[in-house]
């Protein structure tokens, strides 16, 4: 997901605690608008930072629901939350999917192993 207009740049802390968020049992949660108009919020465990001003996670169904929703609506919220720390940070961009065959293989390849092992046959696509 990226909103460059933003001018968004990624501290090395939040960087490391987005790309471990998984694993420190706080995913991401997403949200967006699906089809019918009707806003849903998902957990992504695959999140990560894609770039200094990106974020990209890897979808595991092709024809699921987010992926139709970015076709039509590309605007994504995406929340950050440690209660511990009482540290909550959103995220407001644009998602696409991977275009091209590297950047999904990038997406899939950064994504925690866990959530590779869930798709291992890559039948998923990255979104950026």
């Amino acid at each position: 997901m990226s909103d460059t207009s933003a001018g968004l740049s990624l501290s090395d802390e939040l960087v490391e605690r987005i790309n471990n968020s998984l694993t420190s049992g706080l995913p991401m949660l997403i949200a967006y608008v699906n089809g019918e108009g009707q806003a849903r919020l998902s957990f992504r465990g695959s999140m990560h930072v894609h770039s200094a001003d990106q974020l990209a996670f890897w979808a595991r169904d092709p024809e699921g629901g987010l992926t139709r929703a970015i076709e039509a609506n590309n605007k994504l919220t995406i929340m950050y939350r440690d209660p511990a720390t009482r540290t909550t940070i959103f995220f407001y961009g644009r998602g696409t999917v991977a275009s091209d065959e590297a950047t999904s293989d990038r997406c899939y390849d950064e994504s925690p192993e866990a959530e590779r092992k869930a798709d291992a046959e890559k039948k998923g696509h990255g979104i950026v």
